[in-house]
């Protein structure tokens, strides 16, 4: 029997039957597939939620690429290597300059076969750095990411915007930049503070504020650090604010993802706030 390829309707069930704690037996059964089917469909997810238009977007994508050579030309391969020289990550590349001509993960490969002659340490991504110890705290109130809408979920409209706040990875300034990326488009703006008080957190989220239609701005996620306690000043601007669960970085993926990016920009180091106003003005 030929193999049929999942379809919207397929995933989205998928979807419900997950979140509603069913096993991959029991998904199978209930829209009639084989469970090594559902296996694999899950098995993809990179979060601990599956989200069916996300799933159902790379799959598309995926078969867009499938059964193309990907031909490393000289040029292409020059091109690349010098990009990746330059710092710009491989999602880089090919989001900017070979969207729907080529994956980001063929990159990897290329530069793990030697294709493309580069250091590893060009990737941003080299392994592992112990973070400075977190100390900010957190307070336990507040509206949790469980309540909010679907359409915020699933980056359906403009105006759902994750929030954050990134610190000098050597831990010894007091200033920090406060990060606002938006969920549908991965908009991303980051704006300095001298400090992470709520106080100054409001401050800047004001600022925003200020320079964007009221309906650019329908809604804020944040983690519970207590920058973020200034909530219900935000939420009487009529703005709803959520906050994520606590060791869930995946719930704000645009805002982990594009913090790494910035620090290609920043320079001596990861992040140097030593330097923040040098580097950013």
């Amino acid at each position: 029997m030929r193999y049929k390829h999942l379809t919207i309707e397929d995933r989205s069930k998928i979807e419900v039957l997950y979140q509603e704690g069913y096993t991959e037996c029991q998904i199978a059964e209930a829209i009639g597939r084989h469970r090594s089917t559902i296996y694999r469909e899950l098995k993809r997810v990179e979060s601990a939620s599956y989200d069916a238009q996300l799933a159902q977007a790379n799959a598309t994508e995926h078969q867009s690429l499938k059964g193309r050579r990907s031909k490393h030309t000289p040029e292409l391969i020059q091109d690349i290597q010098t990009k990746l020289e330059l710092t710009w990550s491989p999602e880089q590349i090919v989001g900017c300059c070979y969207q729907n001509r080529l994956s980001f993960k063929t990159i990897y490969n290329w530069i793990y076969q030697g294709v493309i002659k580069v250091s590893l340490n060009c990737l941003r991504q080299k392994g592992k750095r112990r973070k400075p110890q977190e100390i900010r705290g957190k307070f336990n109130i507040g509206t949790s990411i469980k309540e909010c809408p679907s359409v915020v979920k699933k980056r359906q409209e403009f105006g759902h915007w994750e929030l954050d706040t990134v610190l000098s990875s050597r831990g010894k300034s007091k200033g920090c930049l406060a990060i606002f990326a938006e969920r549908k488009s991965r908009f991303y703006i980051a704006l300095k503070m001298p400090n992470r008080p709520k106080e100054s957190m409001l401050s800047t989220v004001n600022r925003l504020i200020q320079s964007f239609p009221k309906e650019a701005l329908k809604s804020f996620t944040s983690d519970r650090g207590k920058e973020f306690a200034c909530y219900s000043d935000i939420e009487q601007q009529v703005i709803a604010i959520y906050f994520a669960d606590a060791y869930s970085a995946w719930q704000r993926g645009t805002n982990e993802n594009s913090n790494g990016l910035l620090r290609d920009f920043l320079q001596e180091g990861p992040f140097s706030l030593e330097n923040y106003d040098k580097n950013l003005d």
